[in-house]
C-alpha cells in the first residue's frame, strides 16, 4: 500500500539520513526504482511531475500502476507516491486520483499567495493523512516549463511556511534542476543553517541531487536535509544505455527491436543509479 512520506521522513531527520525521491517516467522506471528499493530495505518516494502525469495517462493510471507493483513484486518497503512541483490544481487531482503525497510549489507567487494556497491545501491533507510538501525560493533550472534562478530562499519566509503545519519543506539554498553548470557556486550552507534555525524540526527537501558533489549531499544532510530528489541522473543513465543497444544493432533481425529487450539495459542502469544514490544519503536498511 502507499504510505504518507510524513513518518519516513521524521525518521530520517532524526536518524541523519534522508529518503530519496526518484521521478517515474513509466513502467520500467518505476519498476526499477521500487524493486531497488526492496533490496536495499530502504524507504522511497515515487515523484511524478505533471508533464509525467500527463504522459502516462493520468494520474489515476499511474496510481493503479504503483499499486499493482507494489502488490505484485511483494514490495514490503515504506513506498510514498508524491506529486513533484505541482500546481493548485494539480495538487488537488492528485489527492482525488489516491497519490499519498503532494508537493505544491507555490515559490513563484508572492509569498501572501503561496501561503493562502498552502493553508487551503494543509486542511485537506491532514483531514486524509497525506503529506504535503511546500516550496520558498524556486530551484533553478527548469521543471515543466517553469524555470528558476536558483536563488536562496528568505528563512523568515521559509518559518512563516513551515508554520502553516506542512510535512516538509524545499527551500532554494542555489540548486538547480537538471546539470549544474561549471561557474555553479554550490550550495548555499549559510542559507540553509539559518532556515534550519528558524523552521526547526521541519523536515528539509533538496531539489536538484544531480550533479552535487557527494560532501556537499552529506553536509545538506548533517544540517536538516531528510529528502533529497533525483531524477536528471536517471535519465542520463537510461539515455546511454538505451543509445549503447541501438547502436550495437542487437535484436534487429529484420523485425525491429523488441522493447523489453530495447529498455532492459536502462532499467538495469536506473537500479544501480539508484542503489548508489540510496547508499549516499544512507537510507540503506531503514525501511
Amino acid at each position: 500500500m502507499l504510505v504518507s512520506a510524513k513518518e519516513m521522513l521524521n525518521k530520517a531527520r532524526d536518524g541523519k539520513y534522508a529518503v530519496g525521491q526518484f521521478n517515474i517516467n513509466n513502467l520500467e522506471w518505476t519498476k526499477a526504482i521500487l524493486l531497488t528499493a526492496e533490496e536495499c530495505k530502504s524507504p522511497v518516494i515515487l515523484g511524478v511531475s505533471e508533464g509525467a502525469g500527463k504522459y502516462m495517462c493520468g494520474y489515476s493510471t499511474i496510481v493503479g500502476m504503483v499499486k499493482g507493483m507494489i502488490e505484485n513484486l511483494h514490495i514490503t518497503v515504506p513506498v510514498a507516491l508524491h506529486l513533484d512541483h505541482g500546481t493548485f490544481e494539480g495538487a488537488k487531482a492528485c489527492i482525488n486520483a489516491g497519490f499519498s503525497s503532494i508537493m505544491f510549489d507555490g515559490s513563484h507567487y508572492p509569498i501572501e499567495e503561496n501561503i493562502a494556497k498552502t493553508t487551503a491545501l494543509v486542511n485537506t491533507c491532514d483531514v486524509l493523512g497525506i503529506s504535503l510538501e511546500a516550496e520558498v525560493g524556486a530551484i533553478g533550472g527548469e521543471e515543466d516549463g517553469v524555470i528558476g534562478k536558483g536563488e536562496c530562499a528568505d528563512p523568515k519566509e521559509c518559518k512563516m511556511v513551515a508554520d502553516l503545519g506542512v510535512t516538509m519543506l524545499a527551500a532554494g539554498i542555489g540548486n538547480i534542476h537538471g546539470k549544474y553548470p561549471a561557474d555553479w557556486e554550490g550550495l548555499s550552507f549559510d542559507t540553509l543553517e539559518k532556515i534550519k534555525a528558524e523552521v526547526g524540526d521541519m523536515p528539509l527537501v533538496l531539489h536538484g541531487g544531480t550533479g552535487i558533489p557527494d560532501d556537499m549531499i552529506k553536509k545538506a544532510i548533517s544540517l536538516g536535509v531528510a529528502k533529497i530528489n533525483v531524477n536528471t541522473e536517471c535519465q542520463l543513465v537510461f539515455q546511454e544505455a538505451t543509445r549503447k543497444y541501438i547502436e550495437e544493432g542487437k535484436d534487429l533481425q529484420g523485425k525491429g527491436f523488441d522493447p523489453r529487450k530495447l529498455l532492459a539495459p536502462g532499467f538495469e542502469a536506473i537500479k544501480a543509479t539508484v542503489k548508489e544514490k540510496m547508499e549516499l544519503f544512507g537510507s540503506v536498511n531503514k525501511a
